[in-house]
């Protein structure tokens, strides 16, 4: 089920909101409602994967209480591990094998496995789970707080990535306090934002998008215009898509009462490729610091190290995203540009702002179409048109008026997080607006389709 659907929310959310808010006096009973529809939400996904998704995390859980009873490294140890291999098996082997059968000039093998929803992100939560039991965190005690820990439905199919320590306090308190109608309103106006950047904004760039790639990937080189239409749509959906996601998932938890960690800060008015990843994807940019780069020996081995140590985490970053060369790539050009920018700033360099944000936002379009495309093949189609090898031509944008309102604000405005979590005051008019505003993206969205959010895919 996806949130950008009516059978969500008009159908889901509102039933579960009113049936955990009716015992929200009673933390089991509260609980239990959250962790019931949360595991009923992934079953209408595909419910053969739901006894799998309860059967691990409570392996998770028993090996975090093994620890607490024995103190012995090896629980943990073995959590991280049967994380690895579960995500390894489900998501990588398939990838592996047909590499492997390319090397040696053999088909790809005939089998495939089906990737279960959500994995990369709720395998990462238990890594990290059992990776701050190693450094001395507290193990979650209960059974049920850490099946909700793992299953909260909002953020478990795309993040944000939450620690245990983040959220797992959060579920002692009564979300009946004097800031529940606060939370309630301020998480459905978040709600509401969220859903305006997929469906209206996300959505609609996808058709500009979409089309383009396609047209590369059957073997044609675009056009300048075209391929600029389309590595810049593609830009700007990937950003609405992913944020609008974090948006909905944060809304709804604030409306449990819970607050999850922020995952977008205007990452495209960075200057650097070192703040553009500290405003993208936040949660998994401080995951990759503190479970990767750090360990290999971050920056405390000296220059060259360090910048191997990037290299090897932005290529493990971009294959965590995707089973596919190209993501490989895609990291490792990411890992490379830190290490340049890391360079840089070591010998004392410094852009001006403005060409500072110009060179990053050039870098970050160049790596988005690496990223997009199916194949190598197609990305350098791409990339050639952007360098005018298809020559100059034209491009057909549908709803171009929807293309510079997306620029706006990805450029101009603020992190909607911040704007509706610290910014906005409530009043009638404010509450009329996103009203009207739903009831019209409710309408949008009930003609269309729907499009799953593109990191559903990892």
């Amino acid at each position: 089920m996806l949130f950008s659907t009516q059978a969500f929310l008009l159908g889901f959310l509102p039933p579960v909101l009113a049936l955990f808010h009716l015992c929200a006096g009673n933390r089991t009973a509260r609980q239990t409602v959250l962790v019931g529809a949360s595991l009923l939400f992934y079953g209408l996904w595909n419910w053969h994967f739901v006894p799998a998704l309860v059967a691990l995390t409570l392996a998770n859980w028993a090996l975090g209480r093994a620890w607490a009873a024995t103190g012995r490294r090896a629980w943990p140890i073995a959590g991280i591990v049967l994380n690895l291999v579960i995500l390894f098996v489900f998501k990588y082997a398939h990838f592996f094998a047909a590499s492997l059968a390319w090397a040696a000039g053999r088909p790809p093998p005939g089998w495939r496995i089906l990737l279960p929803l959500g994995i990369s992100f709720f395998t990462f939560q238990k890594i990290a789970y059992h990776a701050d039991l190693l450094r001395g965190a507290r193990p979650v005690r209960g059974a049920l707080d850490f099946l909700e820990f793992v299953t909260f439905f909002p953020q478990l199919i795309a993040g944000p990535i939450v620690r245990h320590s983040e959220i797992v306090p959060q579920f002692g308190t009564d979300p009946r306090g004097p800031d529940m109608w606060e939370n309630l309103s301020r998480g459905a106006m978040l709600l509401v934002l969220g859903l305006a950047k997929k469906a209206g904004l996300a959505d609609t760039l996808a058709l500009a998008c979409n089309p383009l790639f396609a047209h590369a990937a059957q073997g044609a080189t675009p056009n300048l215009a075209e391929a600029w239409v389309a590595a810049l749509t593609y830009t700007l959906e990937i950003f609405f898509d992913f944020s609008g996601y974090s948006d909905m998932a944060i809304g709804m938890a604030l409306m449990f009462g819970l607050r999850l960690p922020f995952n977008f800060d205007v990452p495209y008015r960075a200057t650097s490729i070192r703040t553009f990843w500290q405003r993208w994807h936040m949660t998994l940019s401080r995951f990759l610091r503190d479970y990767v780069y750090i360990p290999l020996g971050g920056n405390r081995r000296g220059t060259a190290r360090q910048m191997a140590n990037l290299l090897a985490t932005m290529m493990l970053g971009g294959l965590w995203h995707g089973a596919g060369w190209t993501f490989v790539a895609w990291g490792a050009l990411h890992g490379t540009g830190l290490a340049a920018n890391h360079a840089w700033t070591r010998a004392g360099l410094r852009l001006p702002p403005l060409a500072g944000w110009a060179a990053t936002m050039l870098f970050v379009i160049i790596g988005w179409v690496l990223f997009r495309a199916p194949d190598f093949a197609t990305a350098g189609r791409v990339l050639a048109g952007m360098a005018g090898l298809g020559g100059w031509g034209h491009a057909k944008i549908p709803d171009a008026a929807v293309v510079w309102i997306a620029i706006a604000v990805a450029l101009l405005g603020p992190s909607s997080q911040q704007a509706v979590l610290r910014m906005l005051r409530p009043s009638p008019p404010l509450a009329a607006g996103a009203a009207i505003a739903f009831v019209f993206l409710l309408l949008l969205i009930g003609g269309r389709i729907p499009d799953a959010f593109i990191y559903f895919q990892f």
